[in-house]
């Protein structure tokens, strides 16, 4: 076992007998590593900035209760440390959905059974305060804001004022639906890493998998059906599209905060200005407009 990892281990009751190898896994901002059947957790630097780990620590248990988690084993908010039970399977991509026959009806069931749970999470993730928040952050950092970008905010005011409109209940929500966050061993899907989950629309997480997972329109009509059990309504679906956009509004400056922190995970200069692109075309589309106007209507 490599020597900086072993010496983490060995501060951490439920893996202080473990002398195999730890397997290096994915993660854009963590360092993950699978350890028998235990996975550990080490956060990213610079995370601490916009995660807070004990609410995240409560999340990954309730979500676990829920039946949509692995157990969480142990956790030291302080730290950042978090174990959790291995779960056989195939890690998604926007490939893989497109590979393992049935995956968006089950991740979709898997979103459905976590906002139907009446779990009850310590964080209220709201979109335009997170904005809010990330923009102050960004805003002590050297990194340049795609051009136009506070234009598309003052825009997506319309957006705020239509949802407002009608509210949605507010439910568990995972928030970050990363294809690599869901993990599918044929029969279920279960969903991993709840940093960013919290109180929030139900169709965010549908809206978010469909742009991270790149859904095709059959794609996503499975989605809606097994969340649904049928036909979605036209508020529920545009609800869905919008998000798509504002997703992107979002993760834009998500990036730029891994690109000013030194990520080295990704080219978060060219993820930025991408996801900022497709979110002023969608928002530019006569689908858009259609979709705002049905939940307008409600």
């Amino acid at each position: 076992m490599q020597d900086d990892i072993a010496g983490i281990v060995a501060t951490i009751p439920p893996l202080a007998g473990f002398r195999g190898e730890a397997l290096r896994l994915g993660g854009l901002t963590n360092r993950v590593y699978r350890l028998g059947d235990h996975i550990l957790r080490i956060p990213g630097a610079g995370t601490e900035e916009y995660i807070d780990r004990g609410r995240e620590a409560v999340m990954a248990g309730a979500a676990a209760a829920a039946g949509v988690a692995p157990p969480l084993v142990w956790a030291d908010p302080g730290r950042g440390l978090m174990v959790t039970g291995f779960v056989e399977g195939v890690t998604l991509t926007p490939q893989g959905f497109r590979d393992q026959p049935g995956a968006p009806a089950r991740a979709a069931a898997a979103l459905a059974r976590l906002h139907r749970s009446g779990a009850v999470f310590p964080f209220r993730f709201e979109l335009f305060a997170m904005i809010d928040d990330y923009l102050r952050l960004l805003a002590g950092k050297d990194v340049a804001l795609p051009e136009g970008y506070h234009d598309v905010v003052a825009e997506a005011g319309e957006v705020r004022r239509v949802l407002a409109l009608h509210p949605a209940p507010l439910v568990a929500c995972h928030c970050d639906p990363l294809c690599e966050n869901f993990i599918d061993d044929g029969r279920r899907v279960w969903i991993v890493d709840w940093e960013y989950a919290g109180m929030n629309d139900p169709m965010w997480d549908l809206g978010d998998l469909s742009v991270e997972a790149q859904f095709d329109e059959a794609q996503e009509e499975a989605v809606l059906s097994a969340y649904f059990g049928g036909e979605a309504q036209a508020p529920e679906r545009g609800r869905m599209v919008i998000y798509k956009a504002m997703c992107d509004l979002l993760w834009t400056l998500w990036g730029l905060i891994q690109l000013a922190n030194g990520n080295l995970a990704d080219d978060f200069r060219a993820y930025a200005d991408g996801r900022f692109a497709r979110c002023r075309a969608l928002m530019g589309t006569a689908e858009f407009a259609r979709h705002l106007s049905a939940v307008a209507r409600g």
